[in-house]
């Protein structure tokens, strides 16, 4: 089930309605109307997944409760590899068993011996790195006694499965949202207002602007060989902001939708694409991705303690691994690779943790430095999503070959002024909301309320005017 389909049009209200008016006296009744909420919503795509959620849920409630009785070291460290197993096996099976196959079979090919394995026809759960991540991180937390194990089964199953988050985050810890299972909740008008504008702005950035942009992304990428240099920067300009508004936007309807409900998740997204340096970037790009990587990888491997190769090694692993996170090809991997070389001189200047606050903060304008820095940034930026976006690595070389030649200071091939406009505007809005959770949520307060209602309504009819056949999110890919 979309977030930007009719389909969830109809069954938001009718979970909104029986959550507030039918079970809102009985927490625990609350708590498995989101649990059937949550399988239903996740099994529109395909019933048959929703024994994969169940069973991790089951094993790592069982590794929570065990742990919690467990005092031998040895033991302890059994159960927590069973979780780990548990979940990054079904992880690796759904998502790398062939991508595994096909490079095993090539390597070997390469000393003259053909070997035929059998590749299987997996279908990738929708948003199984994202859950799988989010319930590892619970058995993790437990193991390291940060965390009390919950006995409460059906709260932690609302915990595993909650659908405003489920297929494609934020990937949430449970020390911060299964404590909000345990706790009466009472509808809040000003947060769920709060949560309505917070949709609204992300259907926007999905519908109006990663959508449109989408439509000439995917006729520039599929038919590079066609189209001159500078055509090809314009593609990879119009795929920069499709995934930012594709994959923001979704975190907004996400963290808006739960705020209905009671619940306050995390934020994903912190205006990136103003970072003065990729070490910012990465702060603000995916945030909970990128801090489960550092708590549960980059740190217990040394983090930025020891010698500079300690530091340049661990950097280098979380950036592949993430790279790799993201889909079974080469891409993602170089895609992961590059982000880390952006990433070394800050790091061993000791320049990595230099912008910790939002740029040109208090102001209406960045200096010319700020400017500066932000463009560039952004252009690094730009260039390792041609990765990301091509299909395999030679298509990858092309494309940039192409963008390096001498085509690059033709005209583009075409211009569409309608879509250029849009983004212009939605750069000046996410600017002046950039101090916020997210763009509008303060946009306009100092306005007249017919002034501002009329801006709101304005967002909806360019939601209808722009809004045609529903898209999948690029994320649930992942």
């Amino acid at each position: 089930m979309f977030f930007n389909s009719i389909d969830f049009a109809i069954f938001l209200p009718i979970i909104f309605l029986l959550y507030w008016f039918v079970t809102n006296k009985n927490l625990r009744l609350q708590n498995f109307l989101i649990v059937i909420a949550s399988y239903l919503f996740y099994g529109w795509w395909d019933w048959r997944f929703l024994t994969l959620i169940i069973f991790s849920t089951i094993v790592d409630y069982s590794v929570g409760i065990t742990l919690s009785k467990e005092k031998k070291k040895t033991r302890r460290k059994a159960l927590l590899l069973t979780s780990i197993l548990v979940n990054l096996g079904f992880l690796g099976f759904f998502k790398y068993y062939n991508f595994f196959i096909e490079n095993f079979t090539t390597v070997f090919s390469l000393f003259g011996n053909k070997i035929q394995p059998n590749s299987l026809n997996i279908i990738l759960p929708v948003g199984i790195s994202f859950y799988t991540f989010q319930t590892l991180s619970y058995s993790i937390d437990v193991y390291r006694n940060k965390l009390e194990p919950t006995k409460d089964f059906i709260a932690f199953s609302a915990f595993v499965s909650f659908f405003p988050q489920l297929v494609a985050g934020p990937i949430e810890r449970a020390t911060n949202l299964l404590p909000q299972f345990y706790k009466k909740r009472t509808f809040d008008y000003n947060k769920s207002v709060d949560g309505m504008r917070q949709i609204l702005w992300g259907l926007f950035k999905k519908i109006v602007i990663a959508d449109t942009c989408a439509e000439y992304v995917n006729l520039i990428f599929n038919n590079s060989d066609d189209f001159s240099g500078s055509t090809l920067v314009l593609g990879a300009l119009y795929f920069t902001f499709q995934i930012y508004g594709d994959f923001s936007g979704y975190s907004d309807i996400a963290i808006g939708t739960s705020r209905l409900f009671g619940f306050n998740l995390k934020q994903n997204f912190a205006f990136p694409y103003f970072s003065r340096d990729i070490a910012e970037f990465w702060r603000r790009w995916h945030i909970s991705l990128s801090t489960w990587f550092r708590d549960y990888l980059y740190i217990p491997l040394g983090g930025s303690r020891g010698s500079n190769w300690v530091k340049i090694r661990n950097i280098f692993i979380i950036f592949l691994v993430s790279g790799f996170w993201h889909g079974a090809n080469w891409t993602f991997i170089v895609w992961g690779g590059l982000n880390a070389l952006y990433f070394l001189p800050l790091l061993v200047l000791k320049k990595n943790r230099q912008h910790l606050d939002i740029v040109a903060k208090g102001k209406l304008l960045p200096t010319i430095k700020e400017l500066l820095s932000i463009s560039f940034t952004f252009c690094l930026t730009v260039f390792t999503w041609i990765f990301f976006r091509a299909e395999n690595i030679g298509h990858a070389y092309k494309y940039i070959s192409k963008i390096f030649s001498s085509s690059f200071f033709s005209i583009p091939g075409f211009k569409n002024y309608t879509i250029i406009i849009l983004i212009i505007i939605f750069i000046l809005i996410e600017w002046i909301g950039r101090g916020e959770q997210f763009a509008i949520a303060k946009f306009g307060s100092n306005w007249k309320i017919p002034l501002r209602y009329s801006f709101y309504f304005a967002l909806i009819l360019l939601l209808f005017w722009f809004g045609g056949e529903e898209q999948q999110f690029i994320y649930f890919q992942f």
